[in-house]
């Protein structure tokens, strides 16, 4: 490597991209392990720092040379070079530092296996849960802390009067186990993840089972029907008359709906399983849609002023349905409640699998099936037909299309 009297001047004169097309390292011919690394593809020049510490080579980058002038970069390398004699590890002891914030931060930009609704639900975890742990070096989590903290998360959500807190509890945990183990496979100091504590500690929580029963699908439709908004109205009808996921369906735009060939088509990266689902169009799906349709021609299905355009969470709708019914219910119990008729109407398991989108299984047969929109029209109109027969939807086809118009005006939540 050359050496040379590194000042303001020559380091300037350094040329960026390195000539021959290589990263190019100069060492300081006053400071022994102190130089400037060239980039070989870029202007950039950086101050660095190397030693042998504990028999292993360590290269520590000190800072980019037009940020940092020589005096303060020197600085620095001195004290970086000082514990390298002393035996401390520079990257061991950032690893130690490093932060939960960080380690969040590094887990969502590094995982591309994550979807934007689980880096979403990550950060809000994270963020809102444990949000007094941001700033403290993951090696400062321990057990003792990680157990007081899952019971208070639950008596804390338990607290706000809506759900009983033990599932976000156990998910906001499970989020910090993914992490830790995430840093752990890179860093073999890191402590025993402290999450592995909570192994008789995890709440039970039961699979919950709400849905709109049979006899009170008349009711709780014509309520959906009634709502003012015409935007919610029909949001809701599909989520009833679909089984999708309420993220699926309110961020449905027309570029998914192929109305001529009676199919819907969302992509992969908009459904939980990472799977793309082409579901048929029954005769009042299409109906509701073509109504929509000549409503406008915004991008989206089910628009909406706010910042995503299209709307988001249902619940004052719900609400309101509630209020004039008495049917307390959320978005994705209109799935169970799909699902659950569906089950009713015969058709294949797989069938109904496909129709919800859930995977169809890992054995070698399920591997070879091929659910086509085709294949799923005949089951998904039981399913509607159905549907239709508890909700008490009496009429033709076409008269569908004209009471779902005389009822629309443009309005969005």
């Amino acid at each position: 490597m050359p050496k040379l009297k590194l000042t303001a001047k020559s380091v300037d004169k350094l040329k960026a991209p390195s000539p021959n097309g290589k990263q190019q390292l100069y060492w300081d011919s006053e400071l022994r392990g102190f130089g400037v690394l060239v980039s070989g593809t870029t202007n950039g020049k950086s101050y660095v720092v190397q030693r042998d510490v504990n028999g292993q080579s360590r290269r520590i980058t000190v800072g980019p040379t037009n940020v940092l002038s020589l005096d303060e970069a020197r600085r620095r390398a001195e004290a970086v070079l000082a514990d390298m004699y002393r035996g401390l590890d520079p990257k061991t002891a950032a690893r130690a530092r490093l932060t939960l914030r960080a380690a969040l931060e590094n887990y969502l930009t590094s995982n591309k296996r994550l979807r934007p609704n689980s880096i979403k639900d990550y950060r809000h975890s994270i963020e809102r849960h444990l949000v007094g742990w941001l700033n403290r070096p993951l090696s400062e989590i321990d057990a003792a802390a990680v157990i007081e903290r899952h019971g208070a998360i639950a008596a804390a959500v338990k607290a706000e009067g809506r759900y009983s807190g033990e599932a976000t509890a156990n998910g906001v945990m499970r989020c910090l186990r993914s992490i830790w183990n995430y840093v752990a496979e890179s860093d073999p100091n890191l402590p025993a993840n402290p999450c592995r504590a909570l192994r008789r500690q995890w709440f039970k929580v039961e699979r919950r089972e709400r849905l709109v029963t049979a006899d009170q699908l008349p009711a709780f439709y014509a309520a959906v029907r009634a709502l003012d908004n015409p935007v919610a109205a029909d949001y809701l009808t599909l989520l009833l008359f679909c089984g999708l996921r309420r993220e699926e369906a309110a961020s449905l735009e027309w570029a998914d709906v192929d109305l001529a060939a009676r199919v819907l088509r969302i992509p992969a990266a908009r459904t939980k399983g990472a799977r793309k689902l082409d579901l048929p169009l029954t005769d009042f799906v299409r109906d509701l849609l073509v109504a929509r349709r000549t409503m406008g021609t915004d991008r989206f299905v089910f628009p909406s002023n706010g910042a995503s355009g299209h709307i988001a969470e249902p619940k004052f709708p719900l609400q309101q349905v509630a209020l004039a019914t008495g049917i307390k219910i959320s978005a994705h119990d209109l799935r169970r409640t799909f699902i659950t008729v569906a089950e009713s109407c015969d058709i294949s398991p797989m069938a109904l699998k496909a129709l919800v989108n859930h995977s169809l299984g890992n054995d070698v047969t399920a591997g070879y099936i091929q659910m086509t929109a085709e294949r799923l029209r005949e089951p998904a109109q039981k399913v509607t037909d159905k549907i239709k027969m508890l909700c008490g939807i009496t009429g033709a086809t076409g008269e569908n299309v004209v009471s779902l118009l005389s009822s629309a005006n443009w309005r969005s939540i």
